[in-house]
């Protein structure tokens, strides 16, 4: 009885997860107008960077995928440039607004880092709850490609090549 359990408990979680993966297809319209503030105090809006390529990043200090992701999404976005890929880092609601700040003051990222407080940046994203998951957007604010998982900086590379 107890494997039987695990089994159905088991392929419950596989349902879930995958309805969550699939939440927003490719092409889908995203959440583009989901105001956010960055730690700089600055509001901007995906809707901001339209013509450009946007990654959403949701992340956290404590997430070691995301520490070991985070250099590769720096390079990219150096090697790239403003005027081709936007970067937009989302610290999820669960980090330490002192462990972002620390690790900020440590690593200077050439990009928007915002602050998901109350959870409401990630829930417009559809749940996101798994760090990291990226969200890479088209110039149209359509979504290309979402990731859940370390993405590396030569896929990134490649889809923003793609892209524009």
């Amino acid at each position: 009885m107890k494997t039987n359990l695990k089994v159905i408990l088991g392929c419950a979680t596989v349902a879930i997860a995958a309805l969550g993966w699939n939440y927003f297809a490719a092409g889908a319209p995203l959440p583009t107008a989901q105001a956010m503030t960055t730690l700089a105090g600055k509001q901007i809006k995906i809707d901001d960077y339209k013509g450009k390529v946007v990654l959403v990043n949701f992340w956290a200090t404590s997430c070691t995928g995301c520490m070991a992701e985070m250099p590769g999404l720096v390079k990219a976005q150096q090697s790239l440039g403003s005027d081709k890929l936007v970067t937009i880092a989302v610290a999820m609601s669960y980090d330490n607004l002192d462990y972002i700040q620390n690790y900020l003051a440590k690593s200077a990222l050439p990009f928007e880092v915002v602050y998901d407080q109350t959870g409401a940046i990630a829930k417009a994203f559809g749940e996101v709850q798994l760090t990291p998951t990226s969200f890479v957007i088209g110039k149209d604010g359509r979504l290309l490609k979402k990731v859940v998982g370390e993405l590396s900086e030569a896929q990134l590379v490649q889809m923003v090549n793609q892209a524009i």
